[in-house]
């Protein structure tokens, strides 16, 4: 299999190789959703570096180590793999192949983003477990794929493995690379309101910068309620957001800081989308749940007149019927 597979060559049914993410940034870019273009490392790459190099030996003996009960155990163990796969040279026959693509994308930066092939799943859902890297140049893309191949073994996520009886199961993970949108706001929405789960509403959720501030949980963003018969808003809370997240400049980045916070003073008290944005992206949003035919968990960005869908999962904590 090819080290390079692009969202093109990708559908839903490709997340045993690309990943919940990778397969799921397929099935959105078939289906004409706009989303930033990019490729993805399939997970055969990391499971031909870990069987070449002897780590998966050392993978197996490391996590018969630990015990959900002795957070220490996890700790240490994820530490040595965590070095082991830091420390072994990257494979040399896709490196290039890996540079070659990344120039095809015509893009200063681009997000790096861990994608398990266990995610989204009906079992098991890993956002959240795995880590993403934005504002990666073409020096660093490299080193930010091993850091995506390695937080497969952060203690959050060996301590994952244990909750869902996964700690036996080869789990591998697959690396998108997307074009980086600076995104002047950005966000997520739930095609099914999460809470009353009132079929027809849909919620959304909208702060300044970069997504990572709103899926970190660091700010508080606004949140618009939208019945999606009528397409109309039902309901707005404008949250009083004191930072955004943004990329450094050149000076800051020398010095290691990719993206920094910036205050906001007033400005972060104002409401962040206005009426004829919030239902075009309703829009938007229902066209994917339409597309998939269940309800979605949506992240999105908003940048030069244009609205993104960076990712799209099944909401996983609603009620079985």
């Amino acid at each position: 299999m090819s080290a390079i597979l692009w969202f093109s060559q990708l559908t839903k049914k490709d997340v045993a190789i690309a990943g919940g993410k990778g397969a799921s940034l397929g099935e959105l870019t078939q289906a004409g959703i706009p989303v930033p273009p990019g490729f993805v490392i399939p997970s055969s790459a990391f499971d031909s570096f870990i069987a070449a190099t002897q780590i998966k030996q050392e993978i197996a003996a490391r996590l018969a180590e630990t015990h959900p009960e002795d957070i220490n155990s996890i700790e240490r163990s994820s530490a040595i793999l965590r070095d082991v796969i830091h420390d072994t040279p990257f494979p040399a026959e896709i490196i290039e192949e890996i540079y070659h693509a990344f120039d095809q994308l015509h893009s200063p930066f681009v997000a790096v983003r861990s994608s398990a092939t266990a995610e989204d799943s009906d079992v098991a859902s890993w956002a959240g477990e795995l880590e993403t890297y934005l504002n990666t140049t073409r020096e660093y893309i490299v080193p930010r794929i091993k850091q995506c191949w390695s937080s497969l073994f952060t203690a959050r996520a060996i301590f994952y493995r244990h909750e869902k009886n996964l700690i036996d199961h080869d789990v591998s993970v697959a690396v998108v690379v997307q074009t980086m949108v600076q995104s002047e706001l950005s966000g997520v929405a739930f095609t099914v309101h999460p809470v009353t789960e009132n079929p027809n509403h849909m919620i959304i959720e909208a702060a300044f910068g970069l997504g990572e501030a709103i899926v970190g949980g660091y700010v508080t963003p606004d949140s618009y309620v939208i019945a999606k018969d009528a397409m109309t808003i039902e309901e707005t809370c404008v949250g009083h957001q004191t930072k955004k997240l943004v990329r450094a400049s050149a000076v800051e980045t020398e010095h290691s800081a990719q993206n920094i916070w910036v205050s906001l003073g007033e400005e972060g008290q104002k409401q962040k989308m206005d009426t004829s944005h919030i239902l075009e992206l309703a829009a938007l949003c229902k066209a994917v749940e339409c597309h998939y035919g269940f309800p979605c968990d949506i992240e999105w960005a908003y940048a030069n007149g244009k609205f993104f869908i960076t990712q799209s999962r099944p909401i996983t904590t609603l009620r079985r019927v």
